[in-house]
């Protein structure tokens, strides 16, 4: 659908969400559609000189595969192609021009009408944009034996880690929530003290793995694999996975060298659905564990992003001949993971869902929150999605005083399409949901905060625009939801070192007005859409959810609390805190008139990144 607006002349997607690795393309796809990017939505904030990384570089070979660009979204490989080949920032008359600007609804988005933008808007001078920078004719490397192949994201990534970067001795971890961040390369090394990486996750520490299953959207197949440690480089390892066709050909492609390695294949039968969930399953001799994550299994994921993860205890086996409902935990997680994995209807996953079985998960203080493609009714509504959550809080929490006070906080690194106005979807039956508290028939309208990084959040980051890929908000879904951006606060997450690490974590909770208690925590693979959430249909008899999602909610009464206390100082870690590690700062930051959240669609050349670059989409 076309439709003209303020912001020049756009096509519309027919699909109701544009969410994070959802309607894009899936992984290993190229984009299938172009987007007009001729009109500008300039975000201009004060052309001030950043200082350029001085991070040192490990070489790499001049050039990258091209295969390699095409894995994730059409937002990541635009960030591909922006690390691999960089808009350099130029100020000169035609861009940094006096510019008249039209808000929109106090919405803090302009739209230049200057001569030379519109120049631009109309495809008349689209050379007075920045030239991309040739490729360096610098001449290839030999290469060396420990060299590190190349990166499909750039060779920025391959930032030094420091020596100490890994663990070499069992992590000292807070064991109390289990829930901890990724490392992120840049940081004050305190800040990574009891945050892990994803060769700690796989360390002989934490077991002898025999085998293992990777659950996840977006796959680099060779980075993978060296994450392993090498005694266990070889072991079997299942990839479940919803690629398709020509996708699905790519990764198959990618395993060819990796004898050890099958593939699942989620069944996505509902238009605009992906596998999104992010899941371990490692099976140790020692015994069995889970961990569900918010990392993609590609390397950008893992240095340089704000992501967090649950991991499981080691599970042990129990004694042969127990029962059918042994090694249950109070929060019912084994039924609901075993669950969980029987929705797939996968042959492949059978003999992990024996092993499961077969073990004691009776330490779990976690409840399983998932969402599996379907139209749900009757009491298979509470199964899934949100409405799983709504149960939940409604059964496992109680009242509290003044409870209308007490905020809730939505943060997530995607945004699908919530409607023409909030009571469609966000304010109705998603804000039902959040702010269900114990049996009570009140139904009170506290403060929504949705944490969303703004422009300058991403500018400003390590990985500078780039890392806006991650965070694909499209213009198309943006232009129809400027109501949305009223409820906007910026990435601010200086208590745990992290404001320059752009977040694809997702979590979502219930703090006191003071900001120092919690009703709930929920770690997630979901965003802010109703593919991942779920939407009620046919007049709230039926659920329909598009995409597989999966998270773990941690309640207080799991933990013997009436509620969480907010750590004040999560790092360095302390396994005596009670402390929950909120990831972000609170109270939260509210936009101000000026800031605009990140569209991954439009340009960006008033003022550099981190790196001196600009974002200019192609």
């Amino acid at each position: 659908m076309s439709q003209d607006s303020q912001h020049g002349k756009w096509t519309i997607s027919s699909s109701d969400d544009d969410d994070d690795d959802e309607v894009l393309p899936p992984s290993g796809t190229t984009a299938s559609k172009s987007h007009n990017h001729s009109s500008h939505w300039s975000h201009s904030p004060p052309a001030s000189k950043l200082e350029p990384a001085t991070k040192e570089v490990k070489p790499e070979p001049a050039k990258t595969p091209i295969s390699s660009l095409l894995i994730g979204s059409e937002a990541r490989q635009l960030a591909a192609i922006n690390q691999l080949n960089p808009v350099k920032y130029e100020p000169s008359p035609s861009l940094t021009g006096k510019r008249k600007k039209e808000v929109l609804d106090g919405s803090g988005w302009a739209l230049s009408d200057s001569d030379d933008d519109d120049d631009v808007a109309k495809g008349k001078s689209v050379s007075k944009l920045p030239k991309r920078q040739p490729p360096s004719p610098k001449s290839k490397k030999a290469k060396v034996e420990k060299e590190r192949p190349p990166s499909p994201h750039g060779r920025l990534y391959y930032i030094d880690e420091p020596e100490d970067f890994f663990e070499s001795t069992v992590p000292h971890l807070n064991d109390n929530y289990r829930f901890y961040l990724n490392k992120v390369t840049g940081l004050d090394r305190k800040y990574n003290s009891g945050a892990l990486h994803i060769r700690d996750v796989l360390s002989p520490l934490f077991g002898t793995l025999k085998e293992s299953v990777q659950f996840n959207y977006c796959f680099d197949i060779g980075w993978m694999v060296q994450q392993y440690p090498s005694e266990f480089r070889d072991c079997p390892v299942l990839i479940v996975h919803g690629d398709k066709r020509e996708a699905k050909a790519r990764l198959v492609q990618q395993a060819q060298p990796y004898p050890h390695i099958r593939f699942c294949q989620a069944k996505l039968d509902i238009a605009f659905g992906t596998h999104h969930t992010k899941m371990m399953l490692l099976w140790y001799e020692e015994g069995f564990r889970v961990v569900i994550m918010t990392s993609n299994l590609i390397r950008a994921d893992w240095y340089q992003k704000t992501q967090g993860m649950w991991m499981s205890p080691l599970f042990p086996r129990l004694p042969k001949g127990s029962s059918a409902s042994a090694g249950e935990s109070p929060t019912f997680f084994k039924k609901d993971l075993l669950e969980y994995l029987a929705s797939y209807r996968a042959p492949e996953l059978e003999e992990w869902i024996q092993r499961i079985k077969e073990h004691d998960l009776s330490e779990t203080r976690v409840y399983l929150i998932g969402s599996t493609p379907g139209r749900y009714v009757g009491a298979d509504m509470e199964r899934w999605g949100h409405l799983r959550l709504r149960k939940l809080l409604y059964n496992h929490t109680n009242p509290i005083p003044g409870e209308e006070r007490w905020p809730v906080i939505g943060q997530f690194s995607s945004i699908g399409s919530m409607g023409l106005d909030k009571s469609k979807w966000l304010a109705g039956e998603f804000q039902r949901t959040l702010t269900t508290l114990g049996k009570s028939s009140l139904r009170p309208d506290p403060p929504i905060h949705l944490l969303y990084p703004s422009v300058d959040d991403v500018r400003t980051s390590l990985e500078g625009y780039p890392a806006g890929g991650s965070l694909p908000y499209s213009i198309q879904t943006a232009q129809k939801q400027l109501w949305l951006h009223s409820y906007f606060h910026r990435w601010k997450a200086n208590t745990t070192g992290r404001t320059h690490a752009m977040p694809h974590i997702k979590t979502y909770l219930r703090v006191s007005p003071d900001f120092t208690q919690l009703a709930w925590f929920l770690v997630t693979s979901a965003n802010l859409s109703k593919a991942a959430w779920g939407a009620l249909e046919k007049n709230n008899t039926q659920v329909m959810v598009r995409s597989y999602e999966l998270g773990v909610l941690y309640l207080p009464s799991a933990f013997n609390m009436k509620t969480f206390t907010v750590q004040k100082n999560p790092f360095p870690v302390s396994s005596s805190s009670s402390g929950f590690p909120v990831p972000f700062d609170l109270p939260p930051t509210c936009y101000s008139p000026k800031d605009q959240p990140w569209i991954w669609n439009i340009p960006y050349n008033q003022a550099p990144d981190t790196h001196g670059n600009i974002w200019v989409p192609s």
